[in-house]
């Protein structure tokens, strides 16, 4: 393989949402009043649109209009605003989106033309903020709810919460996004190609012994303070889940329960000698981080090692092994990687103009333009 480096639901409606209130805290902060606060509403009045759609939470919120402004900002930016994108319109209706912070370089920006125009947004925005773009529709990751949802909500925004965090809560929040966005065709599009896609790959690997599935280590190589540290993914999180449905078997179950990246040391790392070793660094370096480990004498001593099985996950803009909708490429290559045999009928290049095509339009010129020259990791 050549690698290279180049519930009780609850309905909110928003054309109804506590008028004196909102408009008081406008008035105080000296911005704008009431009438102008969610773009549409008059609209609405008029052309008799009402949408309801059930979000992560399980919350009720209604819709009025189709969504014309359009804000998604906090933690884990990059996930929700890649499923966005995939919806054509959407760049250019967003107004307010939270600022990259992953790689040297920036997806969302390379493939809007007017992302510039676009207000950016820093991980710790506060609701005012927000408020202030004057959004009629806020997307955000349930996990920012206490701190930015629900402000947002007082002051009678639609917010509508995903989660993307599985398999399963992919192929859900993509129609019921589809539905958000008053595009339910292209939701249900998305859903089948990354249920079907996901579906080829399983298919295969759950037939495959036990006795056939490598030992897998995925560690995620940190740097903080001078220091580096070795991380391993909960059991629960997708990367592990991405191992198992390749076709591999995690290491580290019973060493990270938990709920975050969980450091573990060399000599964890030499007990559990895997026979494959994935290796993942979100700043883009995986390749060159690999190859000065595998240089080092202790390292060479894995089995994973020295039997060149230890491997940068890939990536473009943004790693495959993680929440971003890139997770089905990280399958695919995890598939390929461990059982080359079992999936060596599809190339891989094809596999991914597939899904950039699917995804964002992006294929010919566009693909050797705008992806192609950023392709990094361990491809064949």
């Amino acid at each position: 393989m050549k690698r290279f480096s180049p519930s009780i639901s609850r309905r909110t409606r928003f054309g109804s949402s506590r008028p004196a209130l909102v408009a008081t805290m406008w008035f105080l902060a000296g911005i704008m009043t009431f009438p102008e606060l969610i773009p549409g509403q008059l609209q609405a009045a008029e052309t008799g649109y009402s949408r309801t759609v059930t979000d992560a939470l399980g919350r009720q919120v209604t819709l009025e209009a189709p969504p014309q402004r359009i804000v998604t900002a906090g933690r884990a930016m990059i996930m929700t605003a890649g499923v966005l994108w995939a919806f054509p319109g959407v760049p250019d209706r967003t107004v307010g989106l939270g600022r990259n912070t992953q790689g040297p370089a920036n997806f969302l920006e390379v493939t809007h033309p007017r992302y510039n125009e676009i207000t950016q947004l820093e991980r710790t925005v506060g609701a005012e903020q927000v408020a202030a773009l004057r959004p009629d529709l806020v997307i955000l990751k349930s996990g920012v709810r206490e701190n930015l949802g629900r402000p947002l909500e007082r002051l009678g925004f639609p917010v509508i919460y995903v989660d993307l965090e599985t398999p399963e809560q992919y192929y859900r929040e993509l129609l019921m996004l589809g539905e958000t966005l008053d595009q339910e065709e292209r939701g249900r599009e998305l859903a089948r190609f990354f249920r079907e896609t996901a579906r080829a790959v399983t298919d295969t690997t759950t037939t495959i012994p036990r006795e056939e599935r490598p030992t897998t280590l995925l560690i995620y190589y940190r740097r903080s303070g001078g220091q580096i540290s070795f991380n391993v993914p909960p059991a629960g999180w997708l990367q592990t889940s991405l191992v198992e449905m390749a076709g591999g078997i995690p290491l580290w179950l019973e060493a990270n329960p938990g709920g975050g990246w969980s450091t573990v040391s060399f000599e964890q790392i030499a007990a559990w000698n895997p026979e494959t070793i994935i290796l993942v660094d979100y700043g883009g370096e995986a390749p060159a981080l690999r190859d000065d480990l595998a240089s080092h004498p202790r390292w060479r001593q894995l089995q994973a090692v020295r039997d060149n099985r230890f491997y940068a996950m890939p990536r473009d803009y943004y790693s495959w092994d993680q929440p971003d909708v890139r997770w089905l490429l990280g399958l695919q290559w995890l598939a390929r990687t461990f059982h080359p045999r079992a999936f060596s009928q599809t190339p891989l290049e094809g596999q991914i103009r597939q899904f950039f095509s699917t995804l964002y339009r992006i294929e010919g010129d566009s693909f050797e333009r705008l992806i192609a020259p950023v392709l990094t990791g361990d491809l064949p």
